[in-house]
């Protein structure tokens, strides 16, 4: 089995399409780049052939490079992998580099043969790099295609020679969205940043009449020719210095100084732009290998591109359940939720009854819909048509036999128990035996809601986050009485809409929300110890989080928050341990300060509901301490609440698997997404460091920082968490 094809036509364009097989999406290989360096090597050495196009037989280019590769290219160095990381790279650079002088005089720049690259549709990572490196590049028109350099969004950069050309082609002002934002367009888009040469309905055609007409001149890059200049002025002169001034505060103010790969692509910008093309490469490969090493990025790949794709294609669905995709959805409740959910179901081509009590409420849950789509039209991301067909698969009823053929049900009504049993009752009286039930309860147990259901075993939890068009991530959660055919419908309805599923079992807050209540009730435990709030906030964005604690909970709402500890301290009666953090959040309330949604709360805003900066008045009623702790002592506060909290939903049982773990903590609430994830954090510390820092942070500020027990064994063993318990995860 070969991952390309190769056939040469009567007028000598010989055509290598990539085709890997059992996939849907092209993925380069280390066979793969052998394969095409030898089909490369053919037509270059064939004198019948004219020139070359570069093609895909699938609906898209390529997808990107198999990041197991860096895995076996590290294996293949043994005890260097630094050495096998930069040869590997630079091996890829080789072929690239053969592509781009095609057999050229290397001093004439002539006698080259013309090669085109003619995309089908999206082309990304590797899949933009390989035809960057052509002489001319076509993609179809095709506005669902997906089009540039994704790698710095799971913790690498574009190391296949995509840094030092697109720097070359664009300039660093106009490469900088693309590179480091990760940036995807279209292909009208892309053409109009100088992405691609072309956009045509037939791409292989047009790349092959190119190819046959093309000349010497055609084929040499301006990097290549002498008196290049680049673009935008290199970074000696007053403008270049002025662009890495402005990036490299821009790179700052969005990492933090956190994520190791944006400096390192800045570095290999900078660097490569004072050097002739070729050792730029070289510079770029070094820069690459440097954040391969880094075990930053090792857990950003394994947790944001291995384990994520796993979740999505199901690693943790029950294997014996026939498929169970969702014709008919039910959504109970029209408010901002079941409005969300009702929307991205819709999207995915799912009908939908969207059920309230009221019709004027039901009727407002559909407009929503109605309003998201004229957002995306305003932004050409969709049409009136498009926006017509949603909305004719939502129908807004206060009639519960409408539901009558749902195969689901989603409720999302009110967070009272005495409520939800009632839909409950009320759906399953017209429902069929064999539709699944979810509700979409954040807090309240699932085993305990099941009761109120005919049909336990088919009761699930489906938590979305808010807001659900946005957040990528859905929380899964099994009851006691959950049985695997409900699993199987909620993992299969995520994987319709697109999003990525972990699966829990049931317990208080099940997984996010264990982990997350913890980290705002550490800052706002810090504002009663007369901590400086700018110094809460800030060590958290300096350590990844994308919101501080006391912004979090002016975003969520802090009569949620009452709420929350009230539920939690009747459960809990003497054990509450958070009385010190209702001194603050209650007293909040009872001025009236609830947030975002009253335009008031731990931060002050202008009319329009704009944060203006933390609000003033705290400070009158707890002072700020004369003597401030270490950032660090705040950091890590912040951290191991979090993380703490992971480690013992694992030892629960709640998560079952790692991946789920950091996966889910990122996706759901952004846990510092260049740790990988709390596990792979722990791992990169050390289970040994991890409970010394522990120790220190309980002697200190209390028995909630002691290590849990399987923390501790791991640490007197010398185990990592993801050697014990996700061996066959550590292929990144």
């Amino acid at each position: 089995m070969t991952d390309f094809t190769y056939a040469t036509d009567a007028e000598g364009v010989a055509t290598i399409a990539w085709d890997v097989p059992g996939k849907s999406m092209n993925v380069m290989s280390l066979e793969g780049l052998t394969e095409l360096e030898a089909l490369i090597d053919r037509a270059l050495g064939d004198p019948a052939v004219k020139g070359v196009v570069l093609t895909s037989a699938k609906k898209d280019f390529a997808g990107g490079m198999d990041l197991n590769v860096i895995a076996k290219m590290k294996e293949a160095a043994g005890a260097d992998p630094a050495r096998g990381l930069y040869e590997g790279t630079m091996r890829i650079h080789g072929l690239l580099r053969k592509i781009e002088r095609a057999g050229m005089d290397p001093k004439t720049l002539k006698g080259g043969k013309p090669i085109a690259a003619a995309l089908p549709g999206t082309a990304v990572g590797i899949g933009l790099e390989l035809p960057l490196s052509t002489h001319r590049i076509f993609a179809a028109d095709n506005p669902k295609a997906k089009i540039g350099l994704p790698e710095i969004l799971v913790g690498i950069f574009p190391g296949a020679g995509g840094t030092t050309r697109l720097i070359r082609k664009m300039g660093p002002i106009a490469a900088a969205p693309l590179l480091l934002e990760g940036k995807l367009s279209d292909p009208k888009a892309a053409k109009a940043m100088g992405l691609v040469d072309e956009v045509v309905e037939d791409p292989l055609a047009a790349a092959r009449a190119w190819v046959l007409a093309a000349k010497d001149a055609d084929l040499v890059k301006p990097w290549d020719q002498k008196g290049f200049k680049m673009p935008g002025g290199a970074p000696y002169t007053p403008m270049g210095f002025m662009n890495f001034v402005g990036a490299n505060a821009m790179v700052h103010g969005r990492t933090m100084g956190v994520y190791p790969a944006a400096k390192a692509l800045l570095s290999a910008v900078y660097e490569g732009m004072l050097v002739d093309f070729d050792t730029a490469l070289k510079i770029e490969a070094r820069w690459f290998t440097q954040v391969l090493l880094n075990p930053s990025s090792t857990a950003m790949i394994r947790s944001l591109f291995l384990n994520k794709e796993a979740l999505e294609k199901g690693a943790v669905r029950p294997k014996v359940v026939p498929d169970q995709a969702v014709k008919k959805l039910g959504v109970l409740g029209a408010g901002m939720m079941g409005a969300g959910i009702a929307y991205v179901a819709a999207r995915a081509g799912i009908e939908v009854v969207l059920i309230d009590a009221d019709q004027a409420a039901a009727e407002r849950g559909r407009a929503h819909s109605a309003g998201l789509m004229d957002k995306a039209i305003a932004r050409r991301k969709a049409t009136e048509a498009q926006k017509e067909a949603l909305l004719a698969l939502i129908t807004p009823t206060t009639d519960y036999a409408a539901l009558a053929g749902a195969d689901l049900i989603v409720e999302a009504v009110f967070e009272d128990p005495k409520v939800k049993a009632e839909v409950t009752a009320k759906t399953e009286a017209v429902v069929g035996d064999t539709c699944i039930f979810a509700t979409n309860t954040s807090t309240l147990p699932i085993s305990g809601l099941a009761k109120a259901s005919q049909r336990p075993e088919q009761f699930i939890g489906i938590h979305f986050f808010s807001p659900v068009d946005k957040m990528a991530l859905v929380e899964i959660i099994k009851g006691k009485q959950t049985g695997e055919r409900a699993v199987a419908k909620a993992l299969d309805f995520v994987r319709q809409i697109r999003k990525t599923p972990i699966v829990v079992n049931d317990a208080r807050f099940f997984y996010a929300n264990r982990c997350i209540i913890p980290y705002i009730n550490e800052g706002i435990r810090m504002v009663a110890e007369g901590v400086e709030p700018a110094l809460i906030e800030n060590a958290a964005k300096l350590v990844g989080m994308p919101l501080g604690p006391l912004q979090l909970v002016d975003e969520t709402s802090i009569d949620l928050g009452v709420k929350i500890a009230k539920a939690t301290k009747a459960a809990m009666g003497a054990d509450y341990p958070d009385d010190a953090v209702d001194g603050v959040l209650f007293w909040m309330a009872d001025q009236g300060r609830l947030g975002r949604k009253s335009k008031s709360g731990f931060y002050a805003y202008d009319g329009e509901g704009k944060r203006e900066g933390l609000w003033s008045g705290l400070a009158a009623r707890f002072p700020h301490a004369a003597a401030q702790p270490e950032l660090t002592e705040v950091q890590h506060r912040l951290l191991f609440a979090q993380v703490l909290e992971a480690v013992r939903a694992l030892e629960a049982g709640v998560l079952t698997d790692i991946r789920e773990g950091d996966v889910g903590a990122i996706l759901g609430w952004g846990f510092a997404p260049w740790s990988g994830g709390p596990f792979a954090w722990l791992d990169i510390l050390g289970a040994a460091r991890a409970v010394q820092l522990c120790e220190g942070l309980a002697a200190r500020h209390g028995a909630r920082f002691a290590a849990p027990k399987l923390l501790v064994e791991m640490a007197e063993k010398g185990e990592s968490f993801y050697a014990r318990f996700a061996p066959a995860a550590q292929a990144a």
